[in-house]
Protein backbone atom coordinates (compact mmCIF):
# COMPACT_ATOMS: atom_id res chain seq x y z
CA UNK A 1 0.00 0.00 0.00
CA UNK A 2 1.39 3.48 -1.21
CA UNK A 3 1.04 6.31 1.50
CA UNK A 4 0.91 9.92 -0.41
CA UNK A 5 3.14 12.36 1.85
CA UNK A 6 2.24 15.98 2.38
CA UNK A 7 6.03 17.59 1.17
CA UNK A 8 4.78 21.52 2.23
CA UNK A 9 5.91 22.01 5.79
CA UNK A 10 3.94 22.52 8.47
CA UNK A 11 3.12 25.81 9.08
CA UNK A 12 2.17 26.95 13.28
CA UNK A 13 -0.56 28.73 14.21
CA UNK A 14 0.86 32.30 13.61
CA UNK A 15 2.49 31.21 10.40
CA UNK A 16 -1.05 29.93 8.88
CA UNK A 17 -2.40 33.35 10.06
CA UNK A 18 0.26 35.26 7.97
CA UNK A 19 -0.85 33.13 4.79
CA UNK A 20 -4.48 33.60 5.27
CA UNK A 21 -4.36 37.63 6.07
CA UNK A 22 -2.04 37.33 2.48
CA UNK A 23 -4.27 35.46 0.48
CA UNK A 24 -7.48 36.91 1.85
CA UNK A 25 -5.49 41.02 0.57
CA UNK A 26 -4.30 39.82 -2.59
CA UNK A 27 -7.94 38.80 -3.31
CA UNK A 28 -9.25 41.99 -2.04
CA UNK A 29 -6.72 43.92 -3.79
CA UNK A 30 -7.17 42.47 -7.26
CA UNK A 31 -11.24 43.30 -6.92
CA UNK A 32 -10.42 46.97 -5.84
CA UNK A 33 -7.53 47.69 -8.01
CA UNK A 34 -5.36 46.63 -11.15
CA UNK A 35 -2.57 45.58 -8.96
CA UNK A 36 -0.13 48.20 -10.14
CA UNK A 37 1.32 51.24 -9.38
CA UNK A 38 2.64 53.99 -12.15
CA UNK A 39 4.17 57.09 -11.62
CA UNK A 40 3.52 61.23 -12.15
CA UNK A 41 5.60 64.13 -12.58
CA UNK A 42 4.61 67.17 -11.53
CA UNK A 43 5.67 70.77 -13.36
CA UNK A 44 8.24 70.75 -10.62
CA UNK A 45 9.37 67.06 -10.98
CA UNK A 46 8.04 66.07 -7.98
CA UNK A 47 7.03 62.28 -8.49
CA UNK A 48 4.01 60.75 -7.60
CA UNK A 49 2.65 56.96 -7.12
CA UNK A 50 -0.52 55.89 -8.63
CA UNK A 51 -3.10 53.19 -8.26
CA UNK A 52 -6.45 52.46 -9.81
CA UNK A 53 -9.39 52.19 -8.12
CA UNK A 54 -12.15 50.75 -10.01
CA UNK A 55 -12.20 52.69 -12.89
CA UNK A 56 -10.51 55.86 -11.59
CA UNK A 57 -6.27 55.94 -11.14
CA UNK A 58 -5.53 58.31 -8.32
CA UNK A 59 -2.54 59.47 -7.00
CA UNK A 60 -1.62 57.77 -3.94
CA UNK A 61 0.21 60.87 -2.44
CA UNK A 62 -0.87 64.25 -1.91
CA UNK A 63 0.02 66.67 -3.91
CA UNK A 64 3.39 69.02 -3.05
CA UNK A 65 3.80 71.43 -5.79
CA UNK A 66 4.11 75.30 -5.60
CA UNK A 67 3.61 75.70 -8.89
CA UNK A 68 0.31 75.45 -11.50
CA UNK A 69 1.04 73.44 -14.27
CA UNK A 70 1.76 76.05 -17.00
CA UNK A 71 4.46 77.47 -14.61
CA UNK A 72 3.02 80.44 -12.74
CA UNK A 73 4.27 79.93 -8.88
CA UNK A 74 1.40 79.72 -6.13
CA UNK A 75 1.40 82.23 -3.27
CA UNK A 76 2.89 80.82 -0.42
CA UNK A 77 0.96 82.41 2.44
CA UNK A 78 2.47 82.29 5.78
CA UNK A 79 1.15 85.10 7.61
CA UNK A 80 -2.04 84.43 9.86
CA UNK A 81 -3.66 87.57 8.48
CA UNK A 82 -2.98 87.77 4.65
CA UNK A 83 -4.20 84.24 4.78
CA UNK A 84 -7.80 84.88 5.80
CA UNK A 85 -8.28 87.82 3.67
CA UNK A 86 -9.49 88.39 0.21
CA UNK A 87 -10.14 85.51 -2.65
CA UNK A 88 -6.58 85.04 -3.43
CA UNK A 89 -5.28 81.62 -4.12
CA UNK A 90 -2.24 80.56 -1.39
CA UNK A 91 -0.69 77.52 -0.32
CA UNK A 92 1.57 76.79 3.01
CA UNK A 93 2.76 73.83 4.65
CA UNK A 94 1.35 72.41 8.26
CA UNK A 95 2.63 74.98 10.86
CA UNK A 96 4.56 76.78 8.19
CA UNK A 97 7.28 73.89 8.41
CA UNK A 98 8.77 72.52 4.95
CA UNK A 99 9.99 69.07 6.63
CA UNK A 100 6.18 67.95 6.47
CA UNK A 101 6.48 68.66 2.57
CA UNK A 102 7.63 65.32 1.35
CA UNK A 103 5.02 62.93 3.17
CA UNK A 104 1.76 65.40 3.48
CA UNK A 105 1.52 67.60 0.64
CA UNK A 106 0.99 70.92 0.99
CA UNK A 107 -2.46 72.51 2.14
CA UNK A 108 -4.34 74.85 -0.95
CA UNK A 109 -6.54 77.18 -0.14
CA UNK A 110 -10.17 76.21 -2.60
CA UNK A 111 -8.98 79.50 -4.74
CA UNK A 112 -5.89 77.72 -6.15
CA UNK A 113 -8.11 74.69 -6.69
CA UNK A 114 -10.55 76.72 -8.97
CA UNK A 115 -7.54 77.60 -11.19
CA UNK A 116 -8.12 74.75 -13.02
CA UNK A 117 -4.92 73.59 -13.15
CA UNK A 118 -3.16 72.65 -9.96
CA UNK A 119 -2.70 69.32 -10.97
CA UNK A 120 -0.30 68.14 -13.54
CA UNK A 121 -1.64 68.10 -17.20
CA UNK A 122 -3.87 64.91 -17.56
CA UNK A 123 -4.60 65.02 -14.05
CA UNK A 124 -7.39 66.96 -12.29
CA UNK A 125 -8.79 68.24 -8.97
CA UNK A 126 -11.69 65.00 -8.31
CA UNK A 127 -15.22 67.30 -8.34
CA UNK A 128 -18.48 66.16 -6.01
CA UNK A 129 -19.09 63.23 -7.96
CA UNK A 130 -15.49 61.93 -8.54
CA UNK A 131 -15.58 61.21 -4.62
CA UNK A 132 -18.41 60.20 -4.90
CA UNK A 133 -17.84 56.98 -7.44
CA UNK A 134 -15.05 56.01 -4.92
CA UNK A 135 -16.91 55.62 -1.89
CA UNK A 136 -19.58 54.27 -3.76
CA UNK A 137 -17.24 51.81 -5.83
CA UNK A 138 -16.01 50.63 -1.90
CA UNK A 139 -19.33 50.01 -0.55
CA UNK A 140 -20.55 53.96 0.67
CA UNK A 141 -19.31 56.08 2.89
CA UNK A 142 -19.59 54.03 6.30
CA UNK A 143 -16.82 51.84 5.40
CA UNK A 144 -14.99 53.36 2.91
CA UNK A 145 -12.27 55.19 5.31
CA UNK A 146 -10.56 52.28 6.52
CA UNK A 147 -9.82 50.74 2.99
CA UNK A 148 -8.34 54.33 2.23
CA UNK A 149 -6.60 55.46 5.51
CA UNK A 150 -2.66 54.19 5.74
CA UNK A 151 -2.13 50.80 7.76
CA UNK A 152 0.35 52.47 9.22
CA UNK A 153 2.43 55.75 9.99
CA UNK A 154 0.94 58.90 12.56
CA UNK A 155 -2.76 57.80 12.27
CA UNK A 156 -3.57 57.15 16.04
CA UNK A 157 -3.39 53.26 16.29
CA UNK A 158 -6.62 52.37 16.71
CA UNK A 159 -7.83 54.24 13.86
CA UNK A 160 -5.57 53.09 11.02
CA UNK A 161 -6.66 52.04 8.14
CA UNK A 162 -6.23 48.33 6.48
CA UNK A 163 -5.05 50.44 3.30
CA UNK A 164 -6.37 47.63 1.03
CA UNK A 165 -6.90 49.89 -1.94
CA UNK A 166 -3.59 51.43 -2.20
CA UNK A 167 -4.61 55.26 -1.37
CA UNK A 168 -2.70 55.65 1.94
CA UNK A 169 -4.64 58.18 3.60
CA UNK A 170 -2.77 60.23 5.81
CA UNK A 171 -4.41 62.49 8.46
CA UNK A 172 -2.61 66.04 7.56
CA UNK A 173 -4.47 68.22 9.34
CA UNK A 174 -5.78 71.87 7.99
CA UNK A 175 -5.51 75.85 8.37
CA UNK A 176 -8.41 77.41 9.24
CA UNK A 177 -9.60 80.47 7.68
CA UNK A 178 -8.50 82.49 10.59
CA UNK A 179 -4.90 81.02 9.72
CA UNK A 180 -4.26 78.46 12.98
CA UNK A 181 -3.14 75.48 12.08
CA UNK A 182 -5.31 72.17 13.71
CA UNK A 183 -6.03 68.19 14.07
CA UNK A 184 -2.44 67.07 12.45
CA UNK A 185 -3.05 63.44 13.14
CA UNK A 186 -6.58 63.32 13.71
CA UNK A 187 -7.95 64.69 10.94
CA UNK A 188 -7.07 64.13 7.01
CA UNK A 189 -9.04 66.68 4.80
CA UNK A 190 -9.04 66.81 0.61
CA UNK A 191 -10.67 69.30 -1.37
CA UNK A 192 -13.29 68.72 -4.47
CA UNK A 193 -13.66 70.94 -6.89
CA UNK A 194 -16.87 71.36 -6.52
CA UNK A 195 -18.78 74.54 -5.33
CA UNK A 196 -20.94 74.46 -2.32
CA UNK A 197 -22.02 78.40 -2.53
CA UNK A 198 -20.21 81.99 -2.49
CA UNK A 199 -18.20 80.71 0.31
CA UNK A 200 -17.98 77.28 0.41
CA UNK A 201 -16.79 73.94 -1.17
CA UNK A 202 -17.50 70.28 -0.82
CA UNK A 203 -14.83 68.58 0.66
CA UNK A 204 -14.21 64.72 1.96
CA UNK A 205 -12.64 63.93 5.31
CA UNK A 206 -11.59 60.73 7.35
CA UNK A 207 -11.18 61.12 11.15
CA UNK A 208 -8.95 58.71 13.18
CA UNK A 209 -11.73 57.12 15.38
CA UNK A 210 -13.58 56.20 12.44
CA UNK A 211 -14.29 54.57 9.57
CA UNK A 212 -16.17 56.56 7.64
CA UNK A 213 -15.40 58.77 4.76
CA UNK A 214 -17.20 61.93 5.81
CA UNK A 215 -18.71 64.40 2.87
CA UNK A 216 -19.09 67.65 4.40
CA UNK A 217 -18.46 71.62 3.23
CA UNK A 218 -15.39 73.95 3.99
CA UNK A 219 -14.94 78.02 3.83
CA UNK A 220 -12.82 78.28 0.87
CA UNK A 221 -10.08 79.95 2.77
CA UNK A 222 -9.33 77.02 4.64
CA UNK A 223 -6.33 75.17 3.64
CA UNK A 224 -6.67 71.43 3.32
CA UNK A 225 -4.76 68.63 1.48
CA UNK A 226 -5.48 67.86 -2.75
CA UNK A 227 -5.13 64.27 -4.18
CA UNK A 228 -5.14 64.38 -8.07
CA UNK A 229 -6.97 62.27 -10.45
CA UNK A 230 -6.63 61.12 -13.86
CA UNK A 231 -8.51 62.67 -16.48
Amino acid sequence: MKFLYNTEPTLNRDQMRTKRVFIITCLLISSLSTCYSQVVKDIEGNIYKTVKIGSQEWMTENLRTTKYNDGESIPLIVDNSVWGKGENAGYCWYHNDVTFKKEYGALYNWYSVNSNKLCPLGWHVPDDEDWTALTDFLGGEMNAGDMLKADSGIWDESGQGTNETGFTALPGGKRDGDGEFAVFGEFGYWWSATEFDVDNSWERSMRYSDSDVFRTIFNKRYGISVRCLKD
